[in-house]
């Protein structure tokens, strides 16, 4: 059974958002590796509505397609959330996923950092371009 940093055997659930899928390519960062050294033993859960993103943005050419195509392979290491009913953004359908599993973000999005700090969910940013932070709550 895996431990978290503070010695406690549940997982910390930990929401991916797509542009923290897509870091891994952008940025050269080990986003796995670098979220267990961080947090401890978590579980990694990726919501539908942000595979369906990272598809969108497949589709095209450029940095930000292969990002998103990286991105893919990464989500598919993860936990996909069932797809949520209610009919809204993207961002909120992160929001409400961690405030289903009382889990931490990881994005690097400004606005929804700011929505999440302001609910009190914690976040994951990438820092000076290589390093993840944890900051909030």
């Amino acid at each position: 059974m895996a431990f978290d940093r503070h010695g406690y055997p549940d997982r910390i659930k930990v929401i991916l958002d797509t542009n923290a899928l897509m870091m891994p390519l952008q940025f050269n960062v080990d986003l796995f590796e670098g979220l267990l050294e961080l947090l401890g033993a978590y579980d990694a859960l990726v919501p539908a509505e942000v595979v369906y993103e990272l598809r969108g943005l497949s589709t095209g050419y450029g940095k930000d397609a292969a990002a998103a195509r990286f991105g893919l392979t990464v989500a598919s290491r993860c936990t996909v959330l069932p797809e949520l009913t209610s009919n809204v953004p993207v961002d909120d359908k992160v929001i409400m996923s961690a405030e289903m599993f009382n889990g931490v973000v990881v994005t690097n999005d400004r606005e929804l950092r700011k929505r999440l700090i302001q609910r009190r969910i914690p976040v994951v940013v990438l820092r000076s371009r290589c390093k993840l932070e944890l900051i909030g709550k």
